[in-house]
């Protein structure tokens, strides 16, 4: 997170005092926001803390509760694969037709690499959680 405050804010310093603005902050800074994402979705999954609308849910008896639990689980482990399984083949697309980024001119794989590898760590993170939860029979 500082170092995307730090060449934001370079960028925004430089533009402001030369009119130049130096397009490769942007790539970088983008690739730093996907992965400080996915990073604190896995986070957000290993502790619960994950985005929930659970007004209905709360008030709901525990078996009913957990059926639902284990459903939004489920279906939270499926998108991240079909994000992983998307995001291997978009990898390897650009590793194959040698994608080259706009900013810097790197391979751009260099960048597309980590989605479908974070995502699997999210999804390993929701599989453990999907574990906890079906293991508590009686609350």
């Amino acid at each position: 997170m500082a170092a995307m405050l730090f060449i934001t804010f370079g960028n925004v310093v430089a533009r402001y005092f030369t009119s130049i603005s130096f397009a490769f902050t942007e790539e970088v800074s983008v690739f730093l926001l996907v992965f400080l994402t996915f990073v604190g979705s896995a986070k957000a999954f290993l502790d619960g803390n994950q985005m929930a609308v659970a007004f209905f849910i709360d008030r709901l008896a525990w078996p009913w509760r957990r059926r639902w639990l284990l459903f939004g689980l489920a279906m939270s482990a499926l998108m991240l694969g079909l994000l992983a399984g998307y995001g291997a083949r978009m990898a390897w697309d650009d590793y194959d037709l040698e994608v080259t980024s706009p900013g810097l001119g790197w391979p751009q794989w260099i960048y597309t690499v980590w989605l479908p590898l974070l995502a699997l760590l999210v999804f390993a993170r929701i599989a453990q959680g999907f574990m906890h939860v079906w293991k508590q029979r009686d609350r």
